[in-house]
């Protein structure tokens, strides 16, 4: 097995932990917003398809994971309102 203490270590940790427990509130900020949990759901699936698509580096260049999940569920959000009215 891999030992992975080194450098960084409890930072990416901390990172994944940040963007794991931010679910519950990207779902409820996605759903006041579409009003549809389904949608939100896909929002918020979307959101974090996003974010695994960096690099580690750009995501250790993110200073708060959580804002930064939050900001994107909302533009995925309002970009899902917009193509509905279209």
């Amino acid at each position: 097995m891999t030992d992975h203490s080194g450098p960084g270590h409890d930072r990416s940790d901390a990172g994944l932990n940040a963007i794991i427990s931010e679910r519950r509130q990207l779902t409820n900020l996605a759903y006041r917003l579409l009003g549809s949990l389904a949608e939100a759901e896909d929002a918020v699936q979307e959101t974090y398809a996003r974010w695994y698509a960096m690099s580690r580096e750009q995501q250790d260049a993110i200073a708060s994971p959580g804002a930064w999940l939050s900001k994107v569920a909302g533009r995925i959000c309002l970009d899902m309102l917009g193509s509905a009215r279209a």
